[in-house]
């Protein structure tokens, strides 16, 4: 079992397909709505992860789908925090380049090795929970009741989480 970090193929599909919208929630069109869940390191994700499937139970310890636990003070949600775009897609020399805010889990304690990107926004005939990106953060790692923070980099070329060229 591995986390690749890789743009999801699923996505490379549906987002000429319209069924991702990057926008800022104020922008017009405005965009979708988008999810970060944390993964252990016995979690299987790849570029080949289509959609966020949920645990059949959240305070299980290891969950079927090895999502972080929600067991005892983990203060960790089933299918982790909103993620919200921070600014809209912009081009970066050839490359379009998305932003999202960070996101912090506080008060956690948990090991996580990646996570996984997905939109929810429910889009006449596409799948929910789409698939956008897996992240390997490259070693465990731990917070014991403490705040857990994912940074995101700045929105260019080479550094953007999510990036077109």
């Amino acid at each position: 079992m591995a986390i690749t970090s890789a743009i999801c193929n699923s996505f490379k599909t549906e987002i000429l397909q319209g069924g991702h919208n990057l926008n800022t929630s104020g922008a017009t069109p405005g965009g979708n709505a988008f999810k970060l869940a944390l993964f252990t390191s016995s979690a299987t994700l790849s570029k080949a992860t289509t959609q966020y499937t949920a645990p059949s139970n959240g305070a299980a310890s290891p969950t079927d789908t090895h999502e972080v636990s929600t067991a005892g003070s983990s203060n960790y949600p089933t299918g982790g925090n909103a993620l919200t775009v921070s600014a809209n897609p912009l081009l970066s020399g050839d490359t379009a380049c998305v932003k999202f805010n960070n996101s912090s889990f506080s008060n956690a304690t948990f090991t996580a090795r990646g996570c996984l990107i997905y939109n929810t926004t429910a889009l006449s005939g596409f799948t929910t929970n789409r698939s956008m990106c897996v992240v390997n953060f490259g070693a465990d790692k731990t917070v014991t009741s403490g705040t857990f923070t994912i940074e995101f980099p700045a929105q260019t070329a080479g550094n953007a989480i999510v990036q077109i060229a």
